[in-house]
């Protein structure tokens, strides 16, 4: 039986991290998986930070040439972008996750389990452990893969998001940033707005790629990163709870493997 942990890099992941180092979870890991999408520079300096404070390795792994890749050829070739953008019926149908995040760490862990890609695997042979807070419950999802056994060393502990960050500051840790696409569309205002506070550099680049995705939708149909269906940098970022407006939130359709 393997043990490994799924690294998402945001607070709730990496605290658990650090806890399984500290020996406060157990058993050790064997490994940590991190799926390699399109995050700021922000969250791979702190995966750099991450990897030199734990004792097991951090595996980083990509789906073909990478989600961003996959954006820009579909821009280029007018073709279907597999990124749950706005248009006017809504918001699309989410496959990055599975195809970007689940798929390449369920890769990873077959080999790390010792088995080729198509070999059959007829029984539990690791257990991955998930930074799910208790807060967030909701997310909780047991593998779709028979050879996987999911675990949330968090919930079972009781701990919040507000309980990590205390454990964080309280061991000497630095808090680390949010872990999310810098392009992903379940943003909601205030995680634009902290895009564009704290990541400029990050956030003109998905204000230029808003720009670029504006006939991609199917048969043509004007798709955006902000459901308001306005270009990004006219958005007004302040006034949702204000007006009392919905917004999405990025739990609503999170599939329990981004943002931790």
């Amino acid at each position: 039986m393997k043990h490994i942990l799924s690294l998402g890099a945001g607070v709730q992941s990496s605290t658990m991290a650090l806890m399984f180092a500290k020996g406060e979870l157990t058993p050790m890991p064997d490994a940590a998986i991190f799926a390699d999408t399109a995050e700021p520079q922000s969250v791979y300096d702190w995966l750099n930070y991450l990897e030199g404070e734990l004792p097991f390795p951090i595996y980083r792994v990509i789906h073909g040439d990478g989600l961003l890749d996959h954006v820009e050829t579909g821009i280029k070739d007018k073709k279907f972008i597999q990124v749950p953008f706005f248009d006017e019926k809504g918001i699309g149908a989410r496959q990055c996750t599975n195809i970007y995040k689940i798929r390449p760490i369920n890769k990873k862990i077959r080999e790390i389990c010792g088995y080729k890609p198509r070999q059959r695997i007829k029984e539990v042979v690791a257990t991955v452990y998930i930074g799910i807070s208790f807060d967030e419950i909701q997310r909780m999802k047991e593998s779709r893969e028979k050879y996987v056994k999911h675990a949330w060393p968090l919930i079972d502990r009781r701990m919040h998001r507000l309980d990590c960050r205390k454990w964080l500051k309280d061991n000497g840790y630095p808090d680390p940033p949010r872990s999310a696409c810098w392009f992903c569309p379940f943003r909601n205002k205030k995680d634009w707005r902290e895009l564009k506070m704290n990541d400029p550099l990050e956030w003109d680049k998905a204000v230029d790629l808003d720009k670029r995705i504006r006939n991609t939708g199917s048969k043509g149909q004007e798709v955006y990163l902000h459901s308001s269906l306005k270009p990004l940098d006219e958005v007004d970022l302040y006034t949702d709870e204000e007006k009392g407006q919905h917004t999405f939130d990025f739990l609503s359709e999170c599939q329990g493997m981004c943002g931790v």
